[in-house]
């Protein structure tokens, strides 16, 4: 697994190191626009982090494509969590044999002639599952809360994107806690093909 993490990241950035060198050297430099202080208080460029508030096209692509790598990586590691972090060990007994007999656990909505459960592990209900999704819960309410600020009272910095992408994070989050501590874990088996 470690050769091909080590090859994917070696072909992103094989990738990336050409389009950012196009995206410095492309592009002439422009006179940045003050906004007039006397006017008015707001200062929409302000942020947490100081970033370029001019960008090229192809900084744009850039920037795109390393986000979308990030997005997967995120992806892949909420998967491992939900599939690993709380699911028990792979030497700890299952609920149900591997061949669909002796079985403990008996889902008729779920098994058939040609279908039954390999592995059945109920939610663990763990107090950590509680935890995150209380605090995870309370951490969007506050992203909801500074967002709608934000907006109600025009405030001197714009942060409405950082307020969105926590409350929608915080609300993404505590799906998967609840998927990973407060759902059971099913395998199933199916018999496929055609019958001569």
């Amino acid at each position: 697994m470690r050769r091909n993490t080590v090859i994917i990241g070696a072909l992103i950035v094989t990738v990336l190191l050409p389009m950012w060198y196009v995206a410095l050297h492309g592009e002439p430099p422009s006179e940045e626009v003050a906004i007039d202080e006397s006017v008015t208080d707001l200062r929409p460029l302000d942020g947490f982090v100081d970033t370029p508030n001019k960008l090229s096209p192809s900084q744009v692509g850039v920037v795109v494509w390393v986000a979308l790598f990030g997005l997967v990586g995120v992806l892949t590691a909420v998967h491992r969590f939900m599939n690993d972090a709380v699911r028990p060990p792979d030497d700890a007994s299952s609920a149900v044999s591997a061949d669909g007999g002796a079985r403990t656990v008996s889902l008729p909505w779920l098994e058939t002639d040609h279908r039954w459960v390999v592995e059945y592990h109920d939610a663990s209900d763990a107090i950590e599952g509680l935890v995150a999704m209380g605090g995870l819960t309370v951490l969007a309410i506050v992203f909801a809360a500074l967002f709608t600020g934000e907006y109600l009272t025009l405030g001197r910095t714009q942060y409405f994107g950082i307020y969105a992408t926590g409350m929608f994070v915080s609300l993404a989050l505590s799906t998967v806690a609840y998927y990973a501590w407060f759902m059971p874990h099913i395998e199933v088996a199916e018999q496929r093909g055609h019958e001569s």
